[in-house]
């Protein structure tokens, strides 16, 4: 059975003072679905939100929730009439209510005893029972998401939007809250948006990760596509350490490196003796010690389940991530799985790439 289309957001473009912040934007939510937009500071990706939750109007395109129409140029559905939870980026919790009092905000009025009983239930999932009368002051950055959270799910969402929830906290605590609400919304079976700086919030979250940059879709799909079939220079650059390779197209199928000879077992798609870099991830390089090895380990950093390697190798040096245990000053052999390589022009000299 195919999942209902909870989102559908179709070519839109938003307007602020202006100037263009988001183009052309199409993706879509899928029930149960966790999807993240990913991108730096000022990509767009608060705006696509607050579009989506009928806070902000659209220039061109369409967003429909649930099959209807929700935003057009001509057309907005009030935000209040919106199957849509949003949590901000502050939390937006009135100062003056306590913790229960904010949760019961989402309620109608006036409350009724199973409403009551929703608030109290929610302040028991969120083990929040203990602090329901202290006041957003006397909260710590986890429990004003907890009550934000709380407050967006008695809304009873079809879709929850979390705008970039997590800076205030450490990676532990935030690690665990993602794990943590990725359960709840799973078992509620509710499909949920959350925007972030943070590629490790985005893999840690996502269903699907859609990369924003200057308010266009640099490339969508499953974590695993972005981080290692990245279309783009700028798109491996922005989701994590990379190491390039200077490469000679030989064939269709072959290319010359500074670790020799390699063949694909499908087409390169550059032509005969195009220049061209190789894009090669940290956790695909494999060390081995040997004195006779042409890569010296220059630094290790350990990070408590791997080490990042520093590896000069001729000229170049190249971050290698392993669990394998190396001291600096040792010589090693390093070796590649070809399998099918990611190749973009080379870059002129002197030329970097920061977007």
């Amino acid at each position: 059975m195919t999942p209902t289309t909870v989102l559908a957001v179709q070519s839109v473009s938003c307007h602020l003072r202006q100037q263009l912040v988001l183009d052309a934007v199409t993706f879509s939510v899928r029930e149960q679905e966790l999807i993240c937009v990913l991108g730096p500071h000022d990509s767009g990706k608060t705006t696509l939100l607050q579009a989506i939750a009928g806070l902000l109007p659209v220039t061109t395109g369409e967003i429909a929730l649930v099959g209807e129409r929700m935003s057009t140029p001509m057309t907005s559905v009030p935000a209040h009439q919106r199957p849509v939870g949003l949590v901000f980026q502050d939390y937006a919790l009135f100062p003056h209510l306590t913790a229960q009092e904010n949760l019961a905000f989402a309620c109608p009025r006036p409350m009724t005893q199973e409403h009551k009983e929703a608030v109290q239930e929610m302040l028991t999932l969120l083990g929040l029972t203990e602090c329901a009368v202290r006041y957003p002051r006397d909260l710590s950055a986890e429990q004003q998401l907890r009550v934000a959270l709380g407050r967006a799910l008695l809304c009873k969402p079809r879709l929850l939007l979390l705008d970039a929830p997590f800076p205030a906290m450490d990676s532990q605590q935030r690690d665990r809250l993602i794990a943590e609400i990725r359960d709840l919304l799973k078992q509620r079976q509710i499909a949920a948006i959350l925007a972030t700086v943070s590629r490790e919030e985005a893999f840690a979250w996502s269903d699907h990760v859609v990369l924003l940059h200057e308010g266009k879709v640099m490339q969508q799909g499953n974590p695993y596509e972005l981080y290692y079939r990245p279309v783009q220079r700028a798109v491996a650059d922005f989701l994590g350490n990379t190491n390039y390779l200077p490469i000679t197209v030989l064939s269709e199928h072959q290319w010359q490196s500074p670790m020799g000879d390699f063949h694909a077992n499908y087409p390169l798609g550059f032509p005969t003796g195009s220049q061209c870099d190789w894009l090669v991830r940290p956790q695909e390089i494999a060390l081995a010690l040997d004195p006779d090895g042409a890569a010296l380990i220059e630094d290790r950093v350990f990070l408590g389940t791997s080490n990042v390697y520093r590896i000069r190798l001729a000229e170049r040096v190249l971050t290698v991530q392993t669990s394998n245990w190396f001291e600096p000053g040792q010589q090693v052999r390093i070796s590649i799985r070809p399998d099918q390589p990611i190749l973009f022009p080379a870059l002129p000299p002197d030329v970097s790439v920061t977007e």
